[in-house]
């Protein structure tokens, strides 16, 4: 490959891991093309951008982003495959998900909310972790539920004064 070509697919990448917030390196080597296939329609349902790269041109990538992505080099080892999202736990779910069936995708490594994740075993703990928007939807249903008891007790409240005022009134 010439260095121009190299410079074309760097630049891509480049582009690609600036766009989205999170970035999964998996080894997908040893599905057959059936599976694959199947691999790249899952992710392409869950908006996962799944892309084969060379470790060394990745690399390179990644030294051009303002983001420290050292961590993450351990992993860049024998045939890689990165996984791209804007939610945080997709790919993990997704990988989960699919190695019912397969012994692959194996995850190298992950950069998750701004957090490194290194290791197969790690999926568990990505798989549980709540993005951003499901953060926030737990923080006003928390919200919220005080403020429902107050009108719930308050509407309770009208129902029985009104009852008293019924039976005063029958009465007199």
């Amino acid at each position: 490959m010439k260095r121009e070509e190299k410079q074309v697919i760097i630049d891509s990448l480049t582009e690609q891991l600036q766009s989205y917030k999170h970035l999964y390196i998996s080894d997908i080597s040893g599905l057959d093309a059936a599976a694959t296939q199947k691999l790249r329609s899952e992710c392409f349902k869950a908006g996962v951008k799944l892309i084969q790269v060379k470790n060394t041109l990745l690399k390179v990538a990644l030294d051009g982003l303002e983001t420290n992505y050292e961590e993450l080099y351990v992993a860049l080892t024998g045939s890689s495959a990165i996984m791209l999202s804007e939610t945080a736990n997709v790919p993990a779910k997704l990988i989960k998900e699919f190695r019912k069936g397969a012994d692959k995708p194996i995850l190298k490594a992950a950069y998750v909310e701004e957090s490194v994740y290194v290791g197969d075993n790690q999926l568990e703990s990505l798989v549980t972790i709540k993005s951003k928007e499901e953060l926030l939807g737990d923080i006003i249903l928390l919200l919220q539920s005080p403020m429902q008891k107050l009108i719930s007790s308050l509407e309770s409240g009208k129902n029985t004064i009104g009852g008293v005022l019924k039976t005063l009134e029958d009465r007199a």
